[in-house]
């Protein structure tokens, strides 16, 4: 007498391999989920491994109620992913693929030997092992009539008719590495609510620099300043003077509001602090002190410190006359005001606002519009400063997306 065969474990089909994208699967194959995984590019975590050359920065340690106030408006879509998979726990995942973790001076989380190949290894490693199948060069390109996902391939284009499927598939930013928002298209077509793709964490170019700007400081950082926008409290920190404007994680950390000024108001006025550790009326007597037959800025250099950069972006950015009166110019160097008029390109953004709004989604991550396709990581419409928040957001993300698509396979099976 013949057996009856055992049904199969249902099949799902994740498209995109970044951080969300693994981590989803992870939670799939641990519940016994058959998974296939398809990524665009000849290796997957691309974006991934560009994020650590520098250090890999995975989290940060500040307290939670701080933290989630770095997704802003976002914030309340952000939460719930957070509360079930946050900064700590997300430390905790990490030290069990071997890797151990420290807290840097800013508060931010790195792994011991500040690389990210190392932790994308042993993760791809346990992925495997769970029975996940990786499938590289292996393009997503929409949906066919009949509903199954068409997928370009080195051996063709391929019909794929999984039981559930996530879109995991980066923003709109770094388009060399995978993510260049394609995926836009399909989904606006079958009615998904969309937000315009906008560059995040991103340099701002100034009108014009004069030559001397360009041709002698474009690239020099701009240390030990703090930067205000509107009447919020001046950040401390530095950026970088390029030949358009101005880059770097001070500038990065403001980029939603000066984005959105320029938008409404077609420029955006920040106000530079050049000594962010001296108050203006001890700035004003030290330049009031004789200066004898010395040039202003030696006079800046032996009383305030200031030169190179700093003395330069001064003398662009103060009408003439304020160097003959020291109150308008110890106002002048506790408040530089720099006009912003415009975003560099998207593709050379750090990461990307827009996508995927979280109105055109359940509390699964799960599309309203077409049930069984769920929505993880940077291609949703959220964004967060670096320092570890882009990163744990797209984990928590991908976690929440793969224990939603498990909770629907159960129902739905």
């Amino acid at each position: 007498m013949t057996q009856p065969s055992t049904p199969l474990p249902p099949q799902v089909a994740i498209i995109g391999g970044g951080p969300a994208g693994l981590m989803a699967a992870e939670v799939l194959s641990q519940a016994g989920i058959r998974v296939d995984l398809y990524d665009g590019m000849p290796s997957v975590g691309r974006k991934f491994l560009l994020a650590g050359v520098g250090g890999m920065n995975i989290t940060h340690s500040e307290a939670y109620p701080a933290f989630l106030s770095r997704y802003a408006v976002r914030a309340p879509q952000i939460a719930p992913l957070l509360r079930s998979f946050g900064a700590e726990a997300l430390c905790q995942w990490i030290h069990g693929l071997g890797i151990e973790t420290f807290v840097g001076s800013s508060g931010r989380v790195f792994p011991t030997d500040m690389k990210a190949a190392p932790l994308l290894r042993a993760w791809l490693k346990r992925l495997r092992e769970a029975g996940v199948v990786i499938h590289t060069r292996h393009r997503w390109l929409g949906w066919n009539a009949d509903g199954s996902l068409k997928v370009s391939s080195p051996e063709g284009e391929k019909n794929l008719t999984p039981d559930a499927t996530l879109l995991a598939l980066g923003g709109g930013s770094w388009s060399r590495l995978g993510s260049d928002g394609a995926w836009m298209l399909p989904l606006e077509q079958r009615g998904v609510g969309l937000a315009p793709l906008q560059p995040s964490n991103c340099g701002f170019e100034v009108q014009a620099w004069s030559e001397l700007m360009v041709s002698k400081f474009a690239g020099s950082p701009l240390k030990n300043i703090a930067i205000g926008l509107n009447d919020d409290v001046p950040r401390l920190g530095e950026c970088v003077m390029t030949a358009t404007g101005v880059e770097g994680s001070l500038i990065y950390a403001l980029s939603a509001p000066i984005r959105e000024a320029i938008h409404q108001h077609g420029s955006a006025t920040i106000h530079l602090d050049l000594l962010p550790g001296r108050p203006v009326d001890k700035i004003q007597a030290a330049l009031s002190k004789p200066r004898g037959s010395r040039s202003m800025s030696k006079h800046l250099h032996s009383q305030l410190g200031i030169d190179g950069v700093k003395a330069a972006l001064l003398r662009e950015l103060t009408p003439a006359e304020y160097f003959a009166n020291p109150a308008l110019l110890a106002k002048a160097i506790k408040a530089l005001p720099l006009t912003l008029v415009k975003t560099r390109p998207l593709d050379e953004a750090i990461s990307s606002a827009g996508g995927v709004m979280f109105e055109a989604m359940d509390e699964r991550l799960m599309l309203k519009q077409l049930p069984g396709v769920f929505c993880a990581g940077e291609m949703l419409d959220w964004e967060a400063p670096t320092g570890g928040y882009l990163l744990t957001a797209c984990f928590a993300s991908g976690r929440a997306a793969g224990l939603g698509m498990v909770e629907w396979l159960k129902r739905h099976g």
